[in-house]
């Protein structure tokens, strides 16, 4: 992480993972500051883009997507305009959650929800095989997901 961030700062951070929907007196309270330099900080964080954004987590099976694949995309070609057109084109599909560039064997890994197998062949057929410049695809499906979480070690 950043060397310029204290332990405070690292409280904050820990303190608004686990809970965004924090009051500011509240967080303050839990990291060992008053209200207003507690304030300062948070909105520093903010600006200088260590905070990026607040968000609710959502249950994707209680949203009717239980199924998770992930997709390992190897192209015909590892010029920049063909992984700049991938990434275009994959970019506003709501299916993919995540996209890596990778190292190794393959150039891309996906993660895709789908509300069951039939609507991810219908994903895999009228999205990702229709893009130009694929070689391969290759699906793992999760069976089980054994860990999950969107805060990172501060």
């Amino acid at each position: 992480m950043a060397p310029d961030l204290d332990a405070i700062d690292r409280k904050i951070l820990a303190a608004l993972q686990r809970d965004s929907r924090l009051t500011m007196q509240a967080l303050a309270d839990q990291v060992g500051l008053s209200v207003s330099p507690c304030h300062r900080r948070v909105k520093l964080l903010e600006e200088r883009g260590v905070i990026t954004g607040y968000i609710a987590t959502v249950d994707q099976r209680s949203v009717g997507l239980p199924v998770s694949v992930f997709i390992s995309i190897k192209l015909a070609r590892q010029k920049e305009e063909d992984l700049k057109r991938f990434a275009r084109a994959i970019s506003g599909w709501h299916e993919v959650l995540e996209c890596y560039l990778m190292t190794g064997n393959r150039d891309y890994l996906l993660r895709v929800v789908a509300a069951d197998l039939a609507a991810y062949e219908i994903f895999l057929k009228t999205k990702l095989t229709r893009l130009d410049g694929i070689a391969s695809i290759e699906s793992s499906f999760a069976l089980a997901q054994v860990k999950y979480s969107t805060a990172l070690p501060v």
